[in-house]
C-alpha cells in the first residue's frame, strides 16, 4: 500500500499501526534467513512506536506524515540506544548516545523503526559483500548480490520487509542497489538532507536518501527528511518545496538529455535496450529527447577513486582503539595498540582504500593526485552545468549490468569499482539523481533507469520519474520471485 493510501486508511480507523508493524516483523522473520538484509531487528521498539501511533489515532490526535510507516535504517546512521556498527568489527557493539537528524525526523513524523540494515563495511563497496557480518542476498535471486553499499536497505524494501528504508550514497550506493533490487532509490542534492549522525566515509560526497517501492513514497520520505540542519555545516539553508504536489505536474515539453557517454562498450545490451525503450516512452509522453555529451563523464570513476579514499583516510583516522571502537587485546605499547586495532578491526576493502587515500595525500603526491582530481571534478561539474543549459534532465542507465554473482569480482577490485561508473559523476557534481525500475533481463533480474537533474531540482526529478513509472508500470509484468511480494 502506498504511503498516501496507508495514511488515509489509518486516519479513518481502517488500519492499525500495530498490526502493520507486526506484519513487517513477521515478514522479516520469515524471509531474512535467506535475504539477510538486517543486522539488528528492533522488535520491541517497533511495537511500542506503533502502539503510540494507534493511541494517537484513538484519541483523535494529530498524526505525522509517516505515521505507522515501517522503516529500515542503514547501519551507518546513528540511532540512539540501538547498535550502529557500519558492518565493521571496528564498531561492533557500538551504541550511539544520540540520534541522527534524518532518523529523528522520521520518528517525529510517526515512522516506525523495524531494524538496522546491512551494508558494505563503512559503506565501501558495491555488493554488500564486504560486510563483516555476512553478505546480503538479492530477493529477486539469492544467487546474486543486492548491490551496495546500501544493499541491506534495498533488499529489505524489495522483499517487503519494510515500507521504506534509508541509505547513504557516496558514489551510487543508493541508486545502484535500487537498480539491482528493482526498487526506487533517490540521492538528493548534496546538502539538501542533513548528514549529522551519518558515520562519515567521504564527507564531500556522502548524502542520505530513501528507498521505496514507488516514486511517490520516496517523495514523501524526502519531504520529511529534507531541510536545513544547523548541526551540519554543509546543510543548505533553502526552502523545501512540496515534492508530492510536483508529481502531478505535466511533463509535456520537458527536454530530456540522453547522455552519449553513458552508452559505451561494456554496457549490457539488455540494459541498453530497456533504457532506450524507457527514453522512447518518455518521448511518447510528450518529452523532447536530445542527445547530450559530457566528454569527461567517464573520467568520474578515476576522479572519485582518488577523492573518496583520500577523505576516507582522513575520516577513519579517528578509529585508533583509544576512545571507542575495537581495541586489540594483544598490544604492548600505544603505537602497537593503534596499529593492531586498525589492522584487526578494519576489513580488506577498507584498508585498501585507506592506503590509497593516504598515498594520494602524502607529501610529494598530493598535487599530482588529490589536487588534480579536484580540478577534474570541477570540470565535470561545469560540463553538467553546460548540459543543463540545453536540457531539463539527463537520462542514463543506473548500472552497466544487472546484479552479478557473489565472488564474481572478488579478485578484481577494479571490475567491482566499475559497477559505479554511471552513478559516480552525480556525486562529484552534487546533483540529485534517482533510479527507477525500467525492465528485466532474461534472467528475471531488474534493470534501473537513472535520471539526473540540476542542483536542488528534486521536484523536476520526481515529477518525470513518477510519470514514467505510472506509464511503464514495469512491475505489472514482472517475473516471479518467491521473496518479492
Amino acid at each position: 500500500m502506498a504511503i498516501s493510501a496507508w495514511s488515509d486508511a489509518l486516519r479513518r480507523g481502517e488500519a492499525s499501526a500495530k498490526d502493520h508493524a507486526k506484519s513487517s516483523l513477521e515478514r522479516i522473520a520469515s524471509t531474512d534467513g535467506e535475504v539477510k538484509a538486517f543486522l539488528t531487528v528492533t522488535d520491541e521498539a517497533a511495537q511500542s512506536a506503533a502502539a503510540a501511533v494507534d493511541a494517537s489515532v484513538a484519541a483523535g490526535g494529530e498524526l505525522g506524515a509517516l505515521a505507522g510507516v515501517t522503516a529500515g535504517i542503514k547501519d551507518n546512521l546513528c540511532t540512539k540506544g540501538v547498535a550502529t556498527t557500519c558492518s565493521s568489527r571496528m564498531l561492533e557493539g557500538f551504541v550511539p548516545p544520540y540520534e541522527s537528524t534524518v532518523t529523528q525526523r522520521l520518528w517525529d513524523a510517526g515512522a516506525v523503526l523495524v531494524g538496522k540494515t546491512n551494508l558494505d563495511e563503512f559503506a565501501m563497496g558495491s555488493s554488500t559483500e564486504t560486510s563483516a557480518f555476512g553478505m546480503t542476498r538479492n530477493p529477486w535471486n539469492t544467487g546474486r548480490v543486492p548491490g551496495g553499499s546500501s544493499g541491506g536497505s534495498a533488499a529489505a524494501v524489495a522483499a517487503g520487509q519494510c515500507d521504506v528504508a534509508l541509505g547513504s550514497d557516496t558514489g551510487g550506493s543508493i541508486r545502484q542497489p535500487a537498480s539491482f533490487c528493482g526498487v526506487v532509490g533517490l540521492k538528493p542534492t548534496y546538502g539538501r538532507v542533513s548528514r549529522w549522525g551519518l558515520v562519515a566515509f567521504a564527507s564531500s560526497l556522502d548524502q542520505v536518501g530513501p528507498f521505496s517501492r514507488t516514486v511517490a513514497d520516496s517523495a514523501a520520505v524526502l519531504q520529511t527528511i529534507a531541510g536545513h540542519d544547523p548541526r551540519d555545516s554543509t546543510s543548505l539553508d533553502v526552502p523545501v518545496p512540496d515534492y508530492l504536489a510536483a508529481l502531478a505536474r505535466p511533463i509535456k515539453g520537458l527536454k530530456v538529455g540522453v547522455l552519449k557517454e553513458a552508452f559505451v562498450d561494456g554496457l549490457d545490451p539488455q540494459v541498453e535496450r530497456s533504457v532506450r525503450a524507457a527514453a522512447s516512452l518518455l518521448e511518447s509522453l510528450g518529452c523532447e529527447l536530445v542527445e547530450v555529451s559530457c566528454p569527461r563523464f567517464q573520467a568520474g570513476i578515476a576522479t572519485y577513486y582518488v577523492i573518496a579514499p583520500s577523505e576516507a583516510s582522513a575520516n577513519l583516522a579517528r578509529y585508533d582503539g583509544v576512545k571507542y571502537g575495537y581495541r586489540s587485546p594483544d598490544a604492548d605499547s600505544l603505537s602497537s595498540m593503534t596499529a593492531r586495532s586498525r589492522a584487526e578491526g578494519f576489513g580488506d576493502e577498507v584498508k585498501r582504500r585507506i592506503l590509497i587515500g593516504t598515498y594520494a595525500l602524502s607529501a610529494g603526491y598530493v598535487d599530482a593526485y588529490y589536487k588534480k582530481a579536484q580540478q577534474v571534478r570541477t570540470l565535470i561539474r561545469r560540463e553538467f552545468d553546460a548540459a543543463f543549459e540545453q536540457v531539463d534532465l539527463l537520462l542514463t542507465p543506473t548500472a552497466p549490468t544487472t546484479a552479478f554473482a557473489p565472488g564474481e569480482h572478488e579478485n578484481d577490485p577494479l571490475a567491482m569499482y566499475l559497477a559505479d561508473l554511471l552513478t559516480i559523476p552525480a556525486n562529484l557534481a552534487g546533483l540529485p539523481a534517482i533510479s527507477v525500475p525500467c525492465g528485466f533481463d532474461d534472467q528475471g533480474l531488474p534493470i534501473g533507469l537513472q535520471l539526473m537533474a540540476p542542483v536542488l531540482a528534486e521536484e523536476r526529478l520526481l515529477q518525470l520519474a513518477h510519470h514514467y513509472e505510472q506509464a511503464a508500470d514495469v512491475m505489472a509484468s514482472r517475473p516471479k520471485a518467491p521473496l518479492v511480494p
